[in-house]
């Protein structure tokens, strides 16, 4: 799948910088409207969503995950980094034996109501 222009434009002002001890990467986080650091436990799922105020960038921090955007689903490596465009159906599922991890940036301004859920686990709507 080709990059969209907006992930293209965020990937563009990502920033890596390379220090004596390592190195770091700088997000930007001026059109953030929240960064989140998630945790899943073994066997838990996000609900198969879409947001239509918000894209959302992940970067997976844990092995034990499976990542669901559009058709596409496979298990990402640590250190992934995920761009979700605004309205992609997307989830998020713990299959390890341990909680597993992803950090999430909101890109656009949205809060938690633009959660529009396809299918739950948990019954929510």
């Amino acid at each position: 799948m080709c990059p969209s222009e907006d992930e293209r434009d965020f990937r563009s002002r990502i920033v890596e910088d390379h220090r004596p001890w390592g190195k770091f990467r700088a997000f930007p986080h001026e059109q953030a409207g929240s960064i989140k650091i998630i945790t899943v436990e073994p066997g838990g799922s996000l609900s198969l969503q879409y947001h239509n105020r918000r894209a959302e960038f992940w970067i997976a921090l844990d092995e034990g995950l499976e990542v669901t955007v559009e058709d596409r689903v496979w298990r990402p490596a640590p250190n992934e980094e995920i761009y979700i465009p605004r309205a992609a159906r997307h989830r998020l599922r713990g299959i390890g034996t341990g909680p597993a991890r992803v950090m999430e940036i909101w890109l656009g301004n949205s809060d938690e109501t633009d959660i529009v859920r396809l299918e739950d686990t948990y019954g929510r709507k």
